[in-house]
């Protein structure tokens, strides 16, 4: 069934041993613009994992957009030698490491010391998302450019990757140049499209010239850039088959959005309310207009839907980010017929964008593995083997029984309602969102590989306990709805989980009072917006879903948006009375009152579950307590501590 996926092929010179690529994006785990050890772990595990080719985060090459505190910076000398240990130790795994070079052009949002630092593009034209007015880049600057790609090209040749990748996608300043939109020039990098792609075209022959006919020269570009004024897909198709024509490059990688638009961006890395593989007919669309391989990613995360893109002929090559921080060995498992075992990425966007985003190492909810390889990696068998009893089982307590499992201890794991998966099942039961029980499925299925004991609709008392003769009890008994410490009166007031698990209905007009700033306000209110309710979402942030992450946040707002949900933020609940709710503006102080309620559905704080304290005196028994069992949090930090607890016992 994945033979398409499993077959070698070659770009260029370099020689693959399957389909599938892992393509750029940021990690963090570089250090002052150079390869660290943790870097080169993060790319082992995936080597090791079976991935046909590594083709490296985007490295800065120029002063203008230099920023060594964010990425890694192939303007220097210094790049070579980690790079050349990275390249080194992926190709002993049997896999190809290509480098990406870029400049962001006008898109900054960073700095070196707070200031606002000057940006640069071809023109003047501001930036929408980072509302940004860049310099236009002056010719002579231009030119210096060219050659800053040119050196740093030579010196990932010098530390011997086996090709390089020039970026000209997603509205960054190699697009910038390409679309008339942003390139008001009348020198020789504007006007005509000839001129416009004067830039890219000076790049990638000159590279070429420099790295030599041994090493690969690959573009990544992006033919529907999802916002009103991107590039044209057909000058896009026109600037790749003149690339061709030139007879310098070996690929072209296919991806969607912009960096410039809140629209572009949400395509850039897709949430799990975009369809996935959404990008694969535009590299179809490409692939009939050019005969070098076409390469695509974009929300591809199962080896099923992979291959069906390699089996219509719409791609050559299938990248997946985020389906391998999910799961480093993902090839290796597709390749030995377990593709059961994959723990497939559900496009959550919180540990692995949202921290790079935030300038932390990037990771992943389902795998705390992932950027963590040197500190966590080393998973080592108990020296004695315990039994352990996990009480919860929601994805704390889950990830904790599978990794005690794994090290050789005996583990039961018992859960009071009749399944499992804690607050995923609410989260999940949203509209768009039910992709994201795939967090209970996977970590179901890792649960029974590794011979836990799962007891559903089992509530224990002492004497329970003590029959089982467990040497570490694990609490992982999740929270609780906590209702708000307000008057309510002649109005009616539910809690958004009972709303989500169908125990309460609202009525027509419903407020929703929304402290989290997460997922349950938004989910709850398009909902409500669905099922035909009239509905306002007064949020305590300056905006609602400021607790997520912000792709996830923005695209979900749109939607509410669209639904003619009314979003009030800085919104302070002070209770409720014969029809009416009462906030307070957060900063203004003024209040905000909502007339005609019939029901105030509340996203309050959860309360730990400090249910069975009894066990921290049970016969000196070891008890520890994790996840929101200790202090209410995400997912993310669930596992994590299910995690680290698991490989200390």
């Amino acid at each position: 069934m994945f033979e398409s996926l499993l077959q070698p092929m070659t770009l260029g010179p370099t020689r693959l041993r399957n389909r599938i690529f892992n393509p750029p994006h940021g990690t963090t785990l570089g250090n002052r613009g150079v390869v660290t050890d943790d870097l080169i772990a993060y790319h082992l595990a995936r080597a090791r994992g079976g991935v046909g080719l590594i083709i490296m985060e985007s490295m800065t090459v120029h002063p203008s957009y230099g920023f060594e505190e964010a990425f890694l910076y192939a303007g220097s000398d210094r790049i070579v030698d980690g790079l050349n240990q990275l390249a080194t130790r992926c190709r002993a795994e049997g896999t190809p490491v290509f480098g990406q070079l870029f400049h962001a052009g006008r898109g900054v949002r960073l700095s070196h010391d707070g200031s606002r630092p000057l940006s640069y593009s071809a023109s003047d034209v501001p930036d929408e998302r980072y509302r940004v007015v860049p310099v236009p880049m002056p010719n002579d600057m231009v030119w210096e450019l060219i050659e800053s790609y040119v050196d740093a090209a030579g010196r990932l040749a010098a530390a011997e990757l086996d090709g390089v990748e020039i970026l000209a996608s997603m509205g960054y300043l190699i697009a910038q140049f390409l679309n008339p939109e942003t390139n008001r020039r009348a020198d020789e990098f504007g006007g005509a499209l000839e001129n416009r792609m004067r830039l890219l075209r000076e790049i990638v022959n000159r590279s070429r010239e420099r790295i030599g006919p041994d090493k690969t020269l690959g573009v990544r570009i992006t033919l529907d850039e999802k916002t009103e004024k991107g590039l044209p897909a057909e000058e896009m198709i026109t600037v790749c088959q003149q690339l061709e024509a030139d007879g310098n490059i070996d690929y072209f990688s296919v991806i969607s959005g912009s960096s410039a638009s809140p629209d572009g961006w949400i395509h850039v890395f897709p949430p799990m309310s975009v369809a996935p593989g959404f990008v694969a007919d535009d590299a179809a669309r490409l692939k009939q207009a050019v005969s070098k391989p076409v390469l695509v990613a974009g929300r591809i995360n199962q080896p099923q839907l992979a291959a069906d893109i390699l089996d219509q002929g719409k791609a050559d090559m299938i990248g997946m980010a985020r389906a391998l921080i999910a799961d480093p060995e993902f090839v290796s498992k597709v390749a030995a017929g377990r593709t059961e075992d994959i723990r497939a990425c559900v496009g959550c966007n919180q540990a692995c964008v949202g921290h790079r985003l935030a300038h932390f190492p990037v990771s992943c909810i389902q795998h705390p593995l992932s950027g963590r390889e040197r500190v966590l990696g080393d998973i080592r068998p108990a020296a004695s083997p315990k039994k352990i009893l996990v009480l919860g089982g929601g994805p704390a307590g889950m990830k904790a029984a599978v990794t005690a499992a794994e090290r050789g201890h005996q583990v039961e794991l018992h859960e009071q309602t009749g399944r499992l998966g804690g607050q995923v099942n609410l989260a999940e039961a949203l509209p768009g969102r039910a992709e994201f029980g795939g967090i209970t499925t996977n970590l179901q299925h890792e649960l029974q590989r590794a011979g836990v004991e799962i007891r559903l609709n089992s509530r224990l008392d002492a004497d329970a306990v003590r029959r089982i003769t467990p040497h570490h009890v694990i609490l992982a008994i999740g929270a609780k709805p906590r209702r708000p410490d307000v008057e309510v009166e002649g109005t009616e007031m539910v809690d958004a989980w009972a709303v989500i698990d169908g125990t309460a209905v609202p009525g027509n007009s419903v407020v929703i009072a929304d402290w989290s700033c997460d997922w349950s306000g938004l989910g709850v209110a398009e909902k409500l917006a669905r099922d035909g309710h009239h509905v306002r979402l007064l949020s305590g942030g300056s905006v609602a879903g400021e607790s997520i992450q912000a792709i996830v946040r923005d695209q979900w707002i749109g939607v509410l948006h669209g639904l003619g949900v009314e979003m009030i933020p800085f919104a302070r609940f002070y209770g409720a009375l014969d029809g009416s709710a009462y906030f307070q503006h957060m900063t203004g102080g003024e209040a905000i009152v909502c007339e005609a309620v019939d029901t105030v559905v509340t996203c309050s704080a959860p309360r730990a579950d400090r249910g069975c304290d009894w066990l921290e005196n049970l016969d000196d028994l070891p008890v520890s307590r994790i996840g929101d069992a200790v202090a209410p949090r995400t997912v993310e930090e669930a596992v994590l501590e299910g995690l680290r607890l698991g490989l200390e016992i």
